[in-house]
This record gives C-alpha cells, structure tokens and sequence, in this order.
C-alpha cells in the first residue's frame, strides 16, 4: 500500500467516525424532543384545570364587583344630588344661613356662661351593683 491508499484509508474511516458521532447526536437530541414533548403535554394537562379554575372564580368574582360597581354609581350619583342640593339651599338662603350662624354662636356663648356661672358639673353617684346589693332591700314591698 501506498501513502496516498493509506492517507484515504485514514481520511474514510475519520469520515466514518464523523459520520457515527453526528448520527449518536441526532438520536440523543431525537429523544430529547421527545422528552420536550411529553413534559409540554404533561403541562397542558396540568395547566388546563388550573386556568379553567381561573376562569370561573374570575367569573364568579365579576357578579359581586358588578354590584359593587352600581352600588358606586348610585352613592356618586346620590352625593352629587345632594351637593346640588345644598349648594342651590345655600346659594338661595344666604341670609338664612348667617342668620342660623348667629344664632349658633350666640347659643354657644350663652352656655359657656351657664357652665362658668355654675362651677364644675356635679359627678353623679352611682348605683350600687347587683352584687352588692342584699336579696331584699328594707323599702321593697312584697
């Protein structure tokens, strides 16, 4: 055998092991897809309760918010009447209202005198408990 068989010989049989070691990655990476797979299915199974779950307490919360939504819109539509309301009252009976402000702070007034005039306010006693109290009291009629 010549140099240049032998060269070939060498270059076929590296060719060769080429040629194994991509075939042993396409089965490994072949059977890593697979595993890719199976793990995706296992996923959507696990995963399609969980978001139907989901999906119906979403559904179930949505009724009492719906609620609580018309209840807000009933209050703001509510205040908003009766700030109208009180600021048509007020804007017609101005003079009313400083009249009522007097009045106010003339009463005010009057009963700080009253409780300066009179001294501290007076503690009352207190009743005595049901545990203190004898079976029969000598007042009671029987």
């Amino acid at each position: 055998m010549s140099a240049g068989g032998i060269a070939g010989i060498i270059a076929a049989s590296s060719l060769l092991v080429i040629a194994i070691a991509i075939a042993y990655a396409v089965v490994r990476l072949g059977r890593a897809i697979d595993e890719v797979g199976a793990s995706v299915k296992a996923i959507t199974a696990d995963t399609t309760p969980l978001l139907e779950e989901a999906t119906t307490t979403v559904r179930l919360v949505n009724g009492p918010l719906q609620s609580v939504n018309n209840i807000t819109k009933a209050a703001e539509e509510l205040t908003a009447k009766v700030t109208g309301a009180a600021s048509g009252f007020v804007d017609k009976n101005a003079v009313a209202l400083k009249l009522l402000g007097t009045v106010v702070q003339a009463a005010t007034k009057r009963r700080k005198g009253r409780e300066e005039g009179r001294g501290a306010p007076k503690k009352r006693a207190k009743p005595k408990s049901r545990a203190n109290r004898s079976t029969y009291d000598e007042d009671e009629e029987f």
